[in-house]
């Protein structure tokens, strides 16, 4: 069975046509072709990161037949493929209480005793944190990025998920606001998949997009979007040296040091500060620094330019390692990720928008379905060093409210992740990946309502979805913490 995909009144084009052929210049062409249609799914996962899986395995365990892809080799998303080799957000700063239950905290708990994870334990007593460089950032959870990889391919499986990985998210078919089918692209060439929901999970919003969803990207007066960085691992890394040369100079991002170098002529990369971060072993640290701006995450020419931008500043970084830190004298580059670490990008604009001025009023909302520990991190669009602090005070929590996922008009469309409809600012606690657990581990116990009652995302039980999270062990009230 085909079916023809093509834009409603547009011509097709053939290749006999040739003043089309011969026309070379910029512009638009209307494109109609019959792809084939595949067996169909209740929910259809674009996105294969952490609110992709937790979406797509939520939903199956629900009862539903899902289907999960993703344009990467293997699972992960940032963590793995992006080599943000690093969970934040799902522990509060004492390390001693979760605050991202569910999938979440099962995973951590069951890929740390596999050896692929480490949930490190609190420091009191130390300026250095191996695990946070600082000490608000050491409830963090490390991961092994290869093994972690097996353990979701794993995880999915069982769960009864049908994957496909080295798949694109290309296009959907609408019948008037609703989704009928996502038009994919693998080796088998283009696909029409049949769904009934979907779950835009890629991050940066391309089904809502490509849906006709009303979108913003970056800062609203100028499109600006963060700082994107290449990570990279290091190993052989003389980790006692290291602390104690920051436990004796206090210098756990090495900023004051970095600029003597630099006016010494010893420092060569671009980079101001320093942040490494310790995996699940000793010795090997993953490397977050690099900070690139001026780099469009939804546009494909930029993100190349940003991809051989970092890739010279983590050779300039790592020679000017070498050269300058303690402890990195013999270290070696493990891993360079194939994937830019995108930290903003699109952003949905629903019918609700959370704002800093609604978190700051103490005002409960009813519609909760998971909290983020995360600081207010969003580094400067132009000064990539600079990572402003919003709000009068800084809250230990920040609630996610189902609502922010929801995108307008299309209504069986759900976005969990960065693309969620907040006040910019306050992508900092949302964009991490405990809080992407938690979101997609709602949209995809959202969906199976959406199924069973024939109703779109909108208009599901919200306390009856807080209530299955609940008994699925998510944490979804504040007393509760």
């Amino acid at each position: 069975m085909g079916l023809s995909v093509a834009a409603a009144g547009a011509a097709i084009f053939h290749s006999t046509d040739s003043s089309a052929r011969d026309r070379m210049e910029p512009g638009t062409l209307d494109f109609s072709r019959s792809v084939p249609v595949t067996d169909g799914y209740d929910v259809a996962v674009c996105g294969g990161g952490p609110s992709g899986i937790a979406a797509a395995v939520s939903a199956s365990c629900m009862g539903l037949k899902v289907l999960l892809m993703d344009s990467n080799a293997q699972l992960g998303g940032t963590c793995t493929s992006g080599l943000v080799s690093h969970w934040l957000g799902g522990r509060d700063m004492s390390c001693t209480t979760w605050v991202v239950g569910g999938l979440f905290k099962a995973f951590s708990d069951e890929a740390a005793r596999r050896g692929c994870a480490l949930i490190p334990g609190p420091v009191t007593d130390k300026k250095y944190q191996p695990h946070g460089w600082i000490k608000s950032l050491l409830h963090g959870i490390p991961i092994e990025p290869y093994g972690m990889a097996r353990f979701l391919d794993e995880k999915v499986c069982q769960a009864g998920v049908d994957l496909l990985l080295n798949t694109q998210f290309v296009d959907v078919l609408l019948d008037r606001n609703h989704i009928t089918h996502s038009i994919i692209f693998n080796k088998s060439g283009l696909s029409a998949v049949p769904v009934r929901a979907v779950v835009d999970a890629t991050g940066d919003g391309d089904v809502a997009a490509r849906s006709g969803c009303d979108c913003i990207t970056g800062r609203e007066e100028d499109g600006v979007q963060a700082s994107v960085t290449l990570e990279f691992h290091v190993d052989q890394v003389a980790q006692d040296a290291l602390a104690g040369y920051i436990e004796d100079n206090n210098c756990p991002r090495f900023k004051e040091q970095i600029a003597l170098w630099s006016q010494q002529g010893t420092w060569k990369a671009a980079s101001t500060f320093l942040i490494t971060v310790q995996l699940t072993e000793k010795g090997v640290m993953m490397v977050n620094t690099p900070r690139i701006d001026g780099v469009d995450a939804t546009d494909g020419r930029s993100i190349t330019r940003g991809l051989l931008q970092c890739r010279k500043e983590i050779q300039d970084l790592f020679e000017s390692l070498r050269k300058n830190v303690p402890g990195f004298e013999q270290a070696r580059i493990k891993a360079v990720a194939p994937m830019l670490g995108v930290r903003e990008s699109r952003r949905i604009r629903g019918n609700y928008q959370f704002t800093v001025a609604e978190l700051e009023s103490g005002r409960e909302c009813q519609d909760v379905v998971g909290f983020s520990s995360y600081g207010w991190d969003l580094p400067h669009s132009i000064n990539p060093s600079r990572r402003p602090t919003y709000g009068k005070s800084k809250k230990k929590l920040t609630p996610i409210p189902y609502r922010i996922m929801l995108p307008r008009p299309v209504r069986n469309l759900i976005c969990p992740g960065r693309m969620v409809s907040v006040e910019r600012v306050l992508l900092g606690p949302l964009r991490v990946m405990a809080s992407c657990f938690a979101m997609g581990q709602a949209a995809g116990t959202a969906a199976a309502q959406v199924v069973a009652d024939k109703t779109s995302f909108d208009r599901i039980d919200i306390q009856q979805l807080r209530q299955d999270l609940r008994g699925q062990g998510a944490i979804v009230d504040s007393d509760a913490i």
